[in-house]
């Protein structure tokens, strides 16, 4: 069901000269691979879009709104809507189109605001060249982003109307997949949820949770079949997105979009294997690590069982339990340095910002304390561990 939209009309005061309006003209075409070109580097979900037969509608969309605008702008007429038949429709027909390719409204509205910004750039230096007067540049660029926030609220118009009829009910099924890779449900099972979506699977898939008053900013910034679910049962104030095939640059290009929204992004995983990768995102963030749990993974492995952690540091360190606790202190310290720096006095002492005197004083203690089980390997690797 198509939603009604109020029609805008174009200021009176804005009439672009016609020769102005000509040499525009000229240059439109070479705007429109601009504008595709940027939306393609800066929006990650339209990486993969802007072939075939989406990316054919998708520049004839930008193409007929360029077209359009430059009617607008010259048309001397009284009452001009700012956007033709043509435009509008094609606009709402677009919206729909995302809805059902997946992508959110927030890449559909940031695409718009890259074709503003070089749009505006291209047209306004045209115009400049055409010897428009900074009266009417002025005016020009008024009419410039009016004209784009009615494509967006006409582009949002069709994503909304999709979204109420099928779109909404793929949604759906995508968290019922989601949901089924979490659980680890049968392979059956998990197929029959992939192919009820329409979800092509990909090589990888890499989880990221953040607070769920987040997401609608973040969702710009992920590849289009990203899967999105809330209501985790680990986590009811978290929404978790699966995201699809980002290694090596495209991490680091996620992590950067992410960081800014309180995001924990766990590693990449074959898809069906996700919920390793959850599981990891969401035991760095109990502790408070992140954004990347790959950075921390001494940390989480030594912090996987604390109780048998703790076990295992009263068992190797129970040789100073006949010392003073501020000596047993000073002794684990210097023993711990010592493990890390390879025995080398100097390095242990630069460390500890005490004299290498002491060092070798400590590590006497140390010795008649320990005795030659600080010379087994088995000793020496329960001890790093121990004090990590």
């Amino acid at each position: 069901m198509t939603r009604p939209l109020s029609l805008r009309t174009a200021p009176t005061a804005v009439r672009l000269p016609g020769d102005v309006a000509e040499r525009m003209r000229l240059v439109l075409p070479a705007i429109g691979e601009k504008v595709v070109a940027t939306i393609i580097a800066e929006v990650p979900s339209y990486q993969d879009a802007l072939s075939g037969a989406m990316g054919e509608t998708i520049r004839t969309a930008v193409g007929i709104a360029l077209d359009a605008f430059i009617a607008v702008a010259s048309n001397e007429a009284e009452d001009v809507p700012m956007l033709t038949a043509q435009a509008r429709q094609g606009a709402f027909d677009l919206g729909r189109g995302e809805a059902r390719s997946g992508r959110t409204t927030e890449a559909l509205l940031a695409a718009y605001r890259i074709g503003a910004r070089i749009s505006w750039r291209e047209l306004s230096s045209t115009a400049v060249e055409a010897g428009l007067s900074p009266e009417g540049l002025a005016e020009f660029a008024g009419l410039v982003f009016s004209y784009i926030d009615e494509l967006s609220d006409v582009s949002a118009a069709g994503h909304a109307d999709e979204l109420a009829t099928t779109g909404r009910a793929r949604q759906r099924m995508l968290e019922l997949l989601a949901r089924r890779l979490l659980h680890g449900d049968a392979v059956e099972a998990v197929d029959e949820a992939v192919q009820s979506a329409g979800w092509t699977p990909p090589a990888t898939l890499t989880a990221a949770l953040m607070p769920s008053a987040e997401v609608g900013g973040a969702l710009a910034g992920v590849p289009s079949g990203t899967l999105v679910l809330t209501e985790l049962a680990e986590a009811d104030d978290l929404t978790l997105l699966l995201v699809p095939d980002v290694h090596g640059s495209a991490r680091t290009a996620l992590l950067r979009t992410l960081s800014s929204h309180r995001a924990t992004v766990g590693p990449p995983r074959p898809w069906r294997d996700v919920r390793v990768s959850f599981d990891r995102a969401l035991r760095a963030r109990a502790v408070g690590l992140g954004p990347d749990t790959e950075e921390h993974l001494v940390t989480l492995v030594l912090g996987a069982d604390a109780e048998a952690l703790a076990d295992l540091r009263a068992t190797v360190l129970a040789p100073l339990s006949s010392v003073r606790p501020a000596v047993a202190e000073k002794l684990t310290e210097t023993l711990r340095c010592w493990l890390l720096h390879h025995g080398r006095r100097d390095e242990v002492a630069a460390a500890l910002f005490v004299h290498p005197q002491t060092v070798r004083y400590r590590m006497g203690q140390l010795r008649d304390l320990f005795g030659d089980s600080l010379e087994d390997p088995a000793t020496v690797l329960a001890l790093t561990v121990a004090l990590g």
